[in-house]
């Protein structure tokens, strides 16, 4: 992605370790999501490291170039679909089984990848919607200017 605002941000030499960081920070973000049910992590961990994948784009190349390449009103409708499929899924578990965020979609095989039921989902809008929500928030206070006498 060209970056047509070259005065913001930082040096080119953090622009340009940026490239590859921001990458791997997110990978590791989507690991820590995915393997949660199994490891130390799930979908609160996996959000915030997303969401700090997210701060270091907008620490090195400055807010108008990530309100470019990622629109603010996309990130809100993320965060709020996510939280509306997680109540969703806690009224399925509801009408199925009984009770409000009940497991609906068996066990699977222990230590195995789909071994958890619906826990994986849950981590995976969990991640959506803290992710974006903690980024949101740093975006904002990010933005904030002060206005003396108001």
């Amino acid at each position: 992605m060209h970056n047509r605002y070259p005065n913001e941000g930082m040096s080119l030499i953090v622009k340009t370790i940026t490239r590859f960081t921001v990458w791997l920070i997110f990978l590791f973000g989507l690991y820590i999501f995915i393997h949660g049910h199994l490891t130390p992590g799930g979908g609160f961990a996996g959000g915030v490291i997303i969401a700090l994948s997210y701060v270091h784009l907008t620490l090195a190349y400055g807010r108008n170039y990530v309100n470019d390449a990622f629109r603010k009103n996309v990130m809100h409708s993320l965060e709020a679909l996510a939280s509306l499929l997680a109540v969703l899924v806690g009224i399925i578990g509801l009408y199925t089984v009984g009770h409000f965020l009940q497991n609906f979609m068996g066990i699977g095989r222990l230590h195995h990848l789909l071994s958890a039921g619906y826990i994986p989902v849950m981590n995976m809008l969990i991640t959506v919607k803290v992710g974006m929500g903690l980024y949101l928030v740093f975006y904002y206070l990010a933005s904030y200017k002060y206005k003396e006498g108001k």
